[in-house]
């Protein structure tokens, strides 16, 4: 059996504090590179492009940005967005509301979470 004396047991868990800390950071540029490599010829967080802006989308009611024209079929779905919802949106959205305008798809599972993650991190202002 290997003792540690304190002062290597307080070195393994300030490193594995840094570890954790570097962990989420790299989870969060990412999420953010994801997004930017993704989604971002499209959309903004803060301005509406080809797509609408994404800041707030989290939580909130499919088709209701006034300044953005969706299509009938998106503004008539009662959907809101959360995890379940986006997860499915991203990998396959006419699946979710036909007749829609997006044609963008998503396959890769962990890109969608991270992504999904991302925007749930775009609280409104």
């Amino acid at each position: 059996m290997i003792r540690l004396s304190t002062s290597c047991t307080a070195c393994f868990i300030f490193i594995s504090l840094i570890v954790a800390t570097v962990s989420a950071a790299e989870q969060k540029r990412t999420s953010s590179d994801l997004f930017q490599n993704r989604c971002r010829g499209c959309h903004a967080a803060d301005q509406d492009r080809v797509g609408p802006r994404l800041r707030g989308v989290f939580g909130r009611a499919a088709g209701v940005i006034h300044t953005f024209q969706y299509s009938e079929a998106l503004k008539s779905s009662h959907l809101v967005w959360d995890a379940a919802t986006l997860d499915k949106w991203l990998q396959d959205p006419d699946s979710v509301v036909p007749d829609s305008d997006m044609s963008f798809r998503l396959e890769s599972q962990a890109e969608r979470t991270a992504i999904i993650e991302y925007l749930k991190g775009l609280t409104a202002h």
